[in-house]
């Protein structure tokens, strides 16, 4: 991929602006938690899960310099600042789901929400993945999309269209509520346990998940994934938990 983007912007550039706009969550720790040994620091509450995956077993769709950035340091940096909000609180000592589920909603602690639920959203994003993915599920989870979007290639539509449309920064995702499959979409930190939805499979659609990559083409970031990358045998797991 070239080093300039569509609009003349080099990388470079594009990291710095959007890092001085806060478009990028930088680690502000002078230690960088970076790859996939990558831990919280000794004697924090939450740790960052390792990927499941080399940073660049996803390549050529997602680049390991994406993986880099974005496992490395921005999901770290959600990993880091929940581990300082949350210490000597209520939340000290609950798992990360409780913490999402409890948090959710309330003003006063909206800073902890969104960090914790920034961690469960990426970690759940990393397993919806895996090197030589896409393609159809196997029954019944194949039978279940048929039945909910009228076969694999409408359910494939609908899933890169609303990745695609959703406004801004957000989440696209396969979920089950009342035993029917569903395409939702979050914006931010949005999470579907909050709704009482099962999440089967979810795309992030963050700029800092496909930029490098594919500069402003969300719909062929969006593609890809779905037809190169998505992890199936995770998604009929999660149906059947």
């Amino acid at each position: 991929m070239n080093s300039e983007s569509e609009g003349g912007i080099s990388r470079r550039n594009f990291i710095k602006s959007a890092a001085l706009t806060g478009a990028l969550l930088w680690i502000e720790s002078s230690s960088l938690l970076k790859g996939a040994e990558a831990m919280a620091n000794p004697g924090s509450i939450f740790t960052l899960p390792k990927l499941p995956y080399g940073e660049s077993a996803l390549a050529p769709v997602i680049s390991p310099e994406t993986i880099r950035f974005h496992y490395g340091r921005h999901h770290a940096g959600y990993v880091d600042k929940l581990n300082r909000l949350a210490a000597g609180t209520e939340f000290a000592d609950l798992p990360l789901e409780q913490v999402v589920l409890r948090s959710a909603g309330q003003a006063d602690k909206t800073a902890i929400f969104n960090n914790a639920a920034q961690i469960w959203n990426h970690t759940f994003y990393w397993n919806s993945l895996k090197p030589g993915g896409g393609g159809q599920p196997s029954a019944p989870l194949k039978d279940k999309i048929g039945s909910a979007f009228g076969g694999y290639s409408e359910f494939r539509s609908q899933f890169v269209d609303a990745a695609t449309g959703q406004f801004g920064s957000g989440w696209a995702w396969l979920v089950s509520e009342g035993g029917e499959l569903k395409i939702v979409t979050t914006s931010n930190a949005g999470v579907p346990l909050v709704h009482g939805q099962k999440p089967l499979l979810t795309l992030d659609v963050w700029e800092h998940a496909y930029y490098l990559d594919y500069q402003n083409r969300r719909q062929a970031y969006a593609e890809a994934v779905v037809d190169k990358l998505l992890n199936w045998e995770f998604a009929e797991k999660n149906l059947s938990a």
